[in-house]
């Protein structure tokens, strides 16, 4: 007989059975503790507690004052409570009043111990009692690791789901913000939730992401992340199609613009679906200052979006099929920092593209006491070694520094990688074709761009088709008097009105 078999037996009246059988179940897990004790007339009735000690507190003065009341329900005490009496209370519904829960089988018991429960089973009841007594220490609300700000709230979500779930509706205190929750996984049973606005949020959407969510059921979900690729469009494309953060403001004004958050409990990302190719140009920061401070930080993050997708490759191609199009002043100053390189624009830019992407890297994975120092003290050492063994020009090393730079101030991290990968092929066909191999992959990037769908949305929402409307949030941001005033969700006046995107 299987474990599975076993835990699908309903309880029987005798206890002693019962935790037999949840012994067998259970074998070899060290955390899990069975105690027996007695009740009634002169203790006549045993019973057994079944908890984990490293999820569930038993020394808790709850279980006992749950206990009290179900006996003061039927005007009795603990030491005069027979199993009839008991059962009869049971019956009575007496616990829909109490913090706990009614088992009838060993696979509710088995589950409820798992989850934190203390489970207690009597002599002479088939039915159990489950007290919800989790004693899991969890990492308390701090600022966002990732997602810095200046002005704003600075709380971030941890990897507790419930508390989670209460930071979002502290935030939206209204009957439509709906939660749904599935749990998935035979072995982790990870809860899963996912929330939206009603009447706000697309129903297609809704509907394709209930059916695309709906299969990930059977599959062991340990971290947000993993849902993504049963959410998203195309699994080949470099591009993000759904963006995660820690902060509470962002997942509350992605819900109000009619999208929908998805929570994993251990997992502290919020991941938010649909995402657009301009939701990855934004924070939570640009609704939280001035509209003409905005607006410039907008535009220089368009401008480094342009370099560190295009800078390598322009180099390449400007000084190996049209040196005529740089300044003559310039090119003399790139020939002369050029002389005595061995090796074509394409190959130094590979290098030195390789190098600090490994940097990179290894200053991520290196522990934050000595990443930082060891990806710039390498950057500084490299970049000054290549240039003394003319391996690279000191003109290649301002641009793989530049391009570098630009790639850090892409607010979110997916896009930034998105970024990072595109590069090469745009340098390839650099390369080969010049500024013509340029225009030929940027074609192709716009052409997927138009092709690629967010649950069925074009990922060039906003963007396409033009509608000035849309623009006012866009590479600028006007002032929020007139951008609050916006019929763009006219579905949410009737909540109170409309607030801005992050």
């Amino acid at each position: 007989m299987t474990a599975e078999d076993r835990t699908a037996h309903m309880l029987h009246d005798d206890v002693m059975s019962n935790r037999q059988e949840l012994e067998g179940v259970l074998s070899r897990c060290g955390d899990v503790h069975f105690h027996e004790w007695s009740y009634g007339d002169g203790f006549a009735f045993q019973a057994v507690s079944v908890y984990c000690s490293s999820l569930a507190d038993y020394s808790s003065h709850l279980l006992q004052r749950a206990l009290d009341e179900i006996a003061g329900y039927e005007g009795e005490v603990w030491s005069s409570m027979t199993p009839d009496k008991l059962l009869h209370c049971i019956q009575r519904n007496n616990i829909s009043l109490q913090p706990f829960s009614l088992l009838e089988s060993s696979a509710d018991v088995y589950e409820s111990v798992m989850n934190g429960f203390i489970v207690l089973l009597f002599d002479q009841v088939n039915q159990a009692l489950g007290f919800p007594m989790e004693s899991v220490e969890r990492r308390p609300i701090t600022e966002p690791v990732n997602e810095p700000s200046v002005h704003g709230p600075r709380e971030g979500t941890t990897e507790d789901l419930s508390l989670n779930l209460a930071l979002l509706r502290s935030r939206i205190r209204n009957p439509a913000f709906k939660l749904e929750f599935l749990q998935s996984g035979a072995v982790t049973k990870s809860d899963i939730c996912f929330g939206y606005l009603d009447e706000v949020v697309n129903p297609d959407v809704l509907a394709e992401f209930r059916r695309r969510v709906e299969s990930i059921t059977d599959y062991e979900v340990l971290e947000t992340s993993y849902i993504e690729d049963w959410i998203q469009e195309s699994t080949l494309s470099p591009f993000p199609q759904v963006r995660y953060t820690e902060r509470t403001d962002t997942a509350v004004a992605a819900i109000l613009d009619g999208k929908i958050v998805v929570l994993v409990e251990n997992s502290p990302m919020i991941m938010i679906c649909p995402a657009f190719l301009v939701d990855f140009m934004g924070t939570a920061e640009d609704y939280y200052v001035r509209s003409v401070f905005s607006s410039f930080i907008r535009m220089l993050r368009l401008l480094a979006f342009i370099i560190a997708l295009t800078l390598p490759s322009l180099y390449i191609a400007l000084t190996t099929f049209h040196p005529e199009l740089i300044p003559t002043v310039l090119l003399l100053a790139i020939v002369d920092s050029r002389e005595g390189i061995p090796f074509p624009a394409f190959v130094e830019a590979l290098v030195m593209e390789a190098s600090f992407e490994l940097l990179r890297e290894a200053g991520i994975r290196l522990p934050r006491t000595v990443g930082s120092a060891v990806s710039i003290v390498g950057a500084l050492v490299i970049g000054q070694a290549a240039i003394m063994a003319k391996i690279a020009s000191p003109i290649m090393v301002i641009v793989v520094a530049l391009t570098g730079i630009a790639s850090f101030a892409i607010p979110h991290y997916d896009l930034a990688i998105s970024l990072r990968l595109l590069r090469f092929p745009y340098m390839i066909a650099a390369s080969m074709l010049g500024g013509y191999g340029l225009m030929v992959v940027f074609l192709l990037t716009l052409l997927h761009l138009t092709n690629l769908h967010s649950l069925g949305q074009p990922y060039l929402t906003s963007l396409a088709p033009f509608k000035p409307r849309d623009w006012r949030d866009l590479f600028i941001r006007v002032p929020l008097k007139v951008f609050l005033q916006s019929p763009r969700n006219r579905k949410l006046l009737r909540f109170g009105g409309r607030r801005p995107q992050p």
